[in-house]
């Protein structure tokens, strides 16, 4: 979920944020002050605490959305609500398998697998989800579908599903999406801000 928060961000470039990489394993009791729940991504804006990685990434593109990524906007989060709820809900299975007994991690990978046939039947009418050019939905399920990608990353490189494949590279060779993989150091309370985006980054 922080990956598609920090695509927006980036994306849209209209705030400076402070970036705060944290370890889940030791959150910092700032964190848990803002944010009792204690997930990520978590921004404080002024008085403003926004918890989840969808209100951030609507919040933040409504600001500055030069490539129009919020038209569509109705048939993008009909697409992500699914995206993030069944989908999401059988790519844990699948990747957390240990975690998950009952069944086997392909059993988990073939009810995934619904998702990626309507992906890629929407990848068959035009070249990202929704149209010819990227909308939020593209942003916000991408990440996902890197994961599910990389459970079992020579299974699914040779698997039928070559649009998803050919639309997943699309986005991992994106300047922003290399912007944000920057690997960056844990904060701690002493450390000299970081700011995304931004020169300072």
């Amino acid at each position: 979920y922080a990956m598609r928060a920090r695509m927006a961000i980036c994306y849209s470039a209209a705030e400076q944020f402070e970036l705060r990489e944290i370890l889940l394993k030791d959150k910092p009791e700032s964190m848990l002050h803002c944010s009792p729940k204690g997930t990520v991504p978590v921004a404080v804006v002024g008085n403003m605490v926004i918890e989840e990685s969808l209100e951030l990434m609507l919040w933040v593109i409504a600001k500055n959305d030069p490539e129009r990524w919020l038209n569509d906007l109705d048939k993008s989060l009909m697409l992500i609500d699914r995206s993030d709820s069944e989908f999401k809900y059988w790519l844990d299975r699948y990747k957390y398998q240990v975690g998950y007994p009952e069944y086997s991690q392909e059993h988990y990978r073939g009810k995934a697998i619904d998702f990626l046939v309507e992906i890629e039947s929407l990848l068959s009418k035009h070249r990202f989800l929704l149209d010819q050019v990227p909308r939020l939905a593209d942003v916000a399920i991408f990440p996902f579908i890197r994961q599910f990608a990389f459970v079992d990353k020579a299974w699914f490189d040779q698997s039928e599903y070559k649009r998803t494949r050919q639309w997943l590279d699309y986005w991992l060779a994106d300047a922003s999406f290399e912007k944000i993989m920057t690997k960056r150091s844990v904060w701690r309370s002493n450390d000299t801000p970081v700011y995304f985006p931004g020169a300072a980054n």
